[in-house]
């Protein structure tokens, strides 16, 4: 899938994880982004892979997976494999694709601009974060 276009900024305005966004927010993240499509079955994050790139679902679901036991779904609007760019760490967990996926793929430079140029991406990657955390505080 390679739509580079205004149907993008109308597209992507759709997924939960931009909302908000303004348009050029939008026409931003679009060049910063690769769109690509995923079958069932696809491993986008491998447990212990070093981290180049990171992925927004925008259509379809994946099962996280940490020494091989499920501990999360993720769907539309999710952010997934954005860790290891962040902390330059392995891979935390494995994320499998459940159904076919349409997603957005950042590079590392890519997500770290991302993050430089739209506080408003940033915000919402930091809340990804927190909330996972607070998730694995209460699972333990």
């Amino acid at each position: 899938m390679t739509r580079k276009s205004t149907d993008d900024v109308a597209w992507l305005s759709s997924v939960p994880f931009f909302e908000g966004f303004s348009n050029d927010d939008l026409h931003r993240v679009v060049d910063l982004s690769q769109q690509m499509e995923a079958t069932a079955g696809t491993v986008l994050v491998d447990q212990g892979d070093p981290g180049t790139q990171c992925y927004v679902i925008v259509e379809g679901q994946a099962s996280v997976y940490v020494r091989g036991e499920h501990v999360a779904s993720s769907g539309p609007g999710s952010m997934v494999g954005e860790m290891a760019l962040i902390d330059h760490r392995p891979r935390t967990a494995t994320v499998v694709a459940d159904t076919p996926m349409k997603l957005l793929r950042f590079g590392t430079r890519e997500f770290r601009t991302l993050l430089d140029e739209m506080p408003k991406a940033s915000e919402r990657v930091m809340t990804v974060l927190r909330e996972r955390l607070e998730r694995s505080e209460a699972t333990s």
